[in-house]
């Protein structure tokens, strides 16, 4: 079984550190089941491949069976193991990869934490369900995702079809998140571990689904066929994963955004951006709009009291947040025309989802902060590639107005889960990016007071297209 891994980002023979092996030197390993190699096809400034290739020995692995085994036919030893990716080679990631895996590079620690571009190609995986089965697992993840069928044999065409697949994934990922993904992920789609699991599957599983296996669409599935559909590992792995998904609006969060209210109040600046994002949707005419992280609801409260607004749908991770979003607007007290106008659905922002698509406009109003940078590529594609409405409106705090603030101490964040805040000059260099990659037009607006020196405290993107 054959994976290769390719980057561009330059200089691209740093993909060898990364690996922790030398793209000069072609190295071996042993494992339980035969060995596994490690060469580099392509190793130069501009592009660099590593390829591990797993050599099992259907011998070996016959006779670490146990003698009790009533199997005597030809095929324990002739068979598609050898070749097809499965939990073989999530074992040979874990053992030639480790540090990678564990996202550490003792030589480049900073390469290790950033996004670049990747292209991983798999010879051969098995997959019952087909295409659909590939594209649900690895595109919510933001791959682009290429598969084709490989024939039982090109010389009887009228044979069945077949269930091997030849599969690229490209993204621009952490090295580790795209060797994550794969150790999950390549024992779901062969649906046949080689292994015993127990208690020690499960925690690795969450181990390595943390951060965004809690939310991904495919979860239930992922984790029964992962845990090798074993009833009592598989409920309390889902019972866990939604807990841990559960922790973000608890009392410290709804503590956060107390604060960052409190700073804000003086100004009404809540208000004045609600007001500032409504009045750019009734300038675009939209009249079915989804607001992505809605949280508990402001904004879809706003958009219900407008007539014009005719599909209002609120999305965001926290299942918690939607329950408090579905108290602020009284869903269960609506009138049934209202109540018609109006869906809450649990969602992450940087996974493909198809119930983000046919919209008129979408908002994402003090949202994207509270991504990881090293997320935002997964949240541009998922939103501009993927859903691509007509009019996307995005507000973020400019943090250059945060000396403003006389209870925000120098060099905190506005909010206890921003990842980052940017300036005018690094907003507007992100929406011009964005802009023409997706082939969008654009233009910024700030809201709330203009200070002539440092600009409002909110800035707003409009892209439309």
């Amino acid at each position: 079984m054959l994976l290769t891994i390719t980057t561009t980002h330059q200089p691209a023979t740093d993909l060898g550190f990364l690996l922790a092996k030398n793209p000069a030197r072609c190295q071996s390993f042993p494992l339980s089941f035969g060995q596994a190699h490690v060469f580099y096809p392509v190793a130069h400034d501009r592009v660099c491949t590593a390829a591990l290739l797993v050599d099992l020995d259907p011998i070996r692995l016959v006779r670490r069976r146990s003698r009790q085994s009533q199997d005597r036919t030809l095929g324990q030893y002739v068979n598609d193991r050898p070749y097809v990716a499965s939990s073989f080679l999530s074992v040979a990631l874990a053992r030639v990869y480790k540090s990678a895996l564990s996202g550490q590079s003792k030589e480049r620690p900073a390469l290790a934490a950033m996004a670049i571009p990747l292209e991983a190609q798999i010879t051969a995986v098995q997959c019952r369900d087909g295409e659909r089965m590939l594209r649900a697992l690895f595109e919510p993840l933001g791959y682009n995702v290429s598969a084709e069928c490989q024939p039982l044999d090109t010389a009887f065409p009228e044979w069945e079809a077949s269930t091997y697949w030849s599969v690229t994934l490209r993204a621009t990922h952490r090295l580790h998140d795209l060797l994550t993904h794969l150790y999950v992920l390549l024992p779901v789609l062969d649906d046949d571990k080689h292994y015993w699991v127990g208690k020690e599957e499960l925690e690795k599983l969450l181990a390595k689904g943390e951060g965004w296996l809690a939310t991904h669409p495919e979860r239930d599935l992922i984790v029964a066929r992962y845990l090798r559909y074993r009833r009592r590992l598989t409920r309390e792995a889902l019972a866990r994963l939604v807990v841990e998904d559960d922790t973000d609006p608890d009392a410290t969060e709804a503590a956060q955004a107390h604060e960052e209210a409190v700073l804000e109040d003086r100004i009404s600046l809540s208000e004045q951006r609600m007001m500032a994002v409504l009045a750019v949707l009734r300038g675009a005419g939209a009249t079915r709009v989804i607001d992505l992280g809605c949280g508990e609801g402001k904004f879809l409260q706003t958009l219900l009291t407008h007539t014009d607004c005719e599909q209002i749908t609120g999305m965001d991770v926290s299942s918690r947040a939607l329950a408090l979003a579905k108290r602020r607007l009284r869903l269960d007290r609506l009138p049934a025309r209202q109540r018609a106008r109006i869906t809450l659905f649990q969602g992450a922002l940087t996974y493909r989802d198809q119930r983000l698509t046919g919209y008129d406009a979408a908002c994402a109003l003090e949202v994207i902060e509270h991504l990881e940078p090293s997320r935002l590529g997964a949240f541009e594609r998922v939103l501009f590639e993927f859903a691509r409405p007509p009019t996307v409106v995005i507000t973020t705090p400019n943090t250059e107005y945060n000396v403003r603030f006389e209870n925000l101490a120098a060099g905190r964040l506005r909010h206890g889960d921003h990842r980052f805040e940017w300036t005018r000059e690094e907003f507007s260099r992100w929406v011009q990016r964005v802009a023409d990659r997706s082939g969008y037009a654009f233009r910024l607006l700030p809201i709330g007071p203009v200070d002539p020196a440092i600009g409002a405290p909110t800035q707003m993107a409009v892209f439309t297209r």
